[in-house]
């Protein structure tokens, strides 16, 4: 809050200087005209407002250079925007800081079919470079439910994580290389392509997850594995959630190498994705008794193969004398199998069409997930505030392969009371497990308050010092992750 008692508003006179960097269509302000800037000061959730007077959209790295010099030197404080689908926050405004939109920087730079290296503008979309490798018999090493809109840059600043990850790592291993606008804009290029670097500090690390906090991103190197050659996948209905660890333990030793993805979906976030047309995966004789889901996808070089080791899976689980699951089918198409991942994908839209979620993105130990959310159901019940009128749902889904649970509460409205009754409340029960107040979303503007649950004052001191080295004016996207 002090240093933000010498930050500058853009004014009339900033606009002239922008204007001689970038062309009249990519300055967007309502200091010289109308513009309705909602869809860059909200987030798509509607939880989070800014006042951003000024958007700007840069198309090249120089112009971003440019434009945080300037920043930098007036102490005007700046907002990195990506695609805006972040869940926490961290891509708009919490006052009136001037947007820098990446949208416009969306050139694939290279692709390399040999070696899978694919180095693009931090605009580009998702979508879009998976479809550019996909010809080449490559995906890109993320996927996630907004592929659609979601920038490569933004992944990389939030280290978003998806569900790819059992099969694929984090972005902590799969980008090779970055190249960031620091806040005195200067130009950091660590836009490497070698698999192997060891030569001192892995400097793009620090980026990586940092939420536009260091510096804007403004190209990214990144390996793309091969495409597999064969995917399937099924969907297994469970009679409890104790069945699901040990699920986990046979679905890995039987389908061991081409194992890509074991999500859990709970009864109440599949029943709310059948509601809201996200897909129905099985009929309602097959889901009956069914307190939770599991969807397992395979991924490999050989289709028959592939199909028959998820055959002989789903027969020896059916065939049990104790059988862990209720029921389950297998896709028979192509359209069958995007459908299942439909109803997956589609609960965070079903969530929000169902009323106003509070999302908490939470890492704790997988024997938990159940018990996380029964308990805060049972503690939001014991403050009254379960009822069509408050709370409606609580519900829980996420990847099992990497401990992450999607914890969402449905209410009605945004209420300060069932803010109040869900922190510290949730952020407490993290700690207990030695946990993570954030899987893949990051921290953002929401959860600034709460990193003391996960990170000790020794590594809070430590990032605020980073912080302080490459922002000493501290205009880099303020109010995210560190108060």
């Amino acid at each position: 809050m002090l240093l933000r008692s010498i930050h500058t508003a853009v004014t009339r006179s900033d606009l002239a200087h922008f204007a001689s960097i970038l062309p009249p269509s990519a300055i967007l302000s309502t200091l010289h005209a109308p513009h309705d800037l909602t869809q860059y000061n909200n987030d798509w959730m509607g939880k989070y407002r800014g006042a951003s007077t000024t958007v700007l959209k840069p198309k090249s790295t120089d112009q971003v250079s440019q434009i945080l010099k300037w920043c930098n030197h007036r102490r005007i404080p700046v907002v990195p925007q990506g695609g805006n689908t972040g869940l926490v926050g961290g891509s708009v405004p919490t006052r009136d800081e001037l947007i820098l939109s990446l949208s416009n920087m969306s050139k694939i730079r290279s692709f390399d079919p040999v070696s899978g290296v694919l180095v693009a503008d931090a605009g580009c979309i998702l979508q879009s470079l998976t479809d550019h490798v996909a010809p080449h018999n490559h995906v890109m090493p993320i996927d996630l439910g907004a592929k659609g809109s979601c920038q490569i840059g933004g992944n990389v600043a939030t280290n978003a994580g998806g569900l790819r990850l059992l099969r694929y790592g984090s972005l902590h291993g799969t980008v090779l290389g970055l190249e960031v606008v620091l806040p005195d804009g200067t130009i950091l290029d660590q836009l490497s392509t070698l698999r192997k670097d060891n030569t001192g500090y892995d400097l793009k690390q620090l980026f990586i997850g940092a939420e536009g906090t260091l510096g804007v991103i403004t190209g990214v190197s990144i390996l793309t594995p091969p495409a597999p050659q064969a995917s399937n996948n099924v969907i297994l209905a469970l009679p409890s959630f104790k069945n699901v660890l040990p699920l986990y333990q046979i679905v890995k030793r039987q389908l061991s190498e081409i194992l890509s993805a074991f999500e859990y979906i709970d009864r109440t976030a599949y029943d709310l994705a059948v509601k809201h047309g996200q897909g129905r995966a099985l009929s309602d004789e097959e889901v009956q008794g069914a307190q939770c889901f599991v969807l397992v996808e395979t991924s490999g070089g050989r289709r028959e193969h592939d199909a028959e080791k998820l055959s002989d899976l789903l027969e020896n689980l059916l065939s049990a004398d104790e059988p862990l699951i209720t029921n389950g089918v297998m896709s028979q198409s192509p359209a069958q199998f995007s459908s299942l991942w439909a109803l997956r994908e589609g609960v965070t839209e079903a969530v929000s069409k169902e009323g106003k979620p509070y999302k908490y993105d939470i890492s704790v130990p997988l024997t938990t997930f159940q018990d996380v959310v029964d308990n805060t159901r049972e503690h939001l019940g014991s403050k009254g505030l379960l009822g069509d009128d408050a709370v409606k749902h609580v519900l829980g889904y996420g990847h099992v392969g990497d401990g992450n649970l999607h914890l969402n509460v449905v209410a009605a409205a945004y209420t300060p009371e069932i803010q109040a009754a869900l922190e510290p409340y949730i952020y407490e029960v993290v700690a207990s497990h030695r946990g993570s107040i954030s899987a893949e979303h990051g921290i953002g503007a929401m959860k600034t308050h709460a990193l003391r649950y996960s990170k000790s004052d020794v590594s809070i001191a430590l990032m605020k010092k980073i912080k302080d080295v490459f922002d000493p004016n501290g205009i880099m996207n303020p109010g995210k992750v560190l108060e």
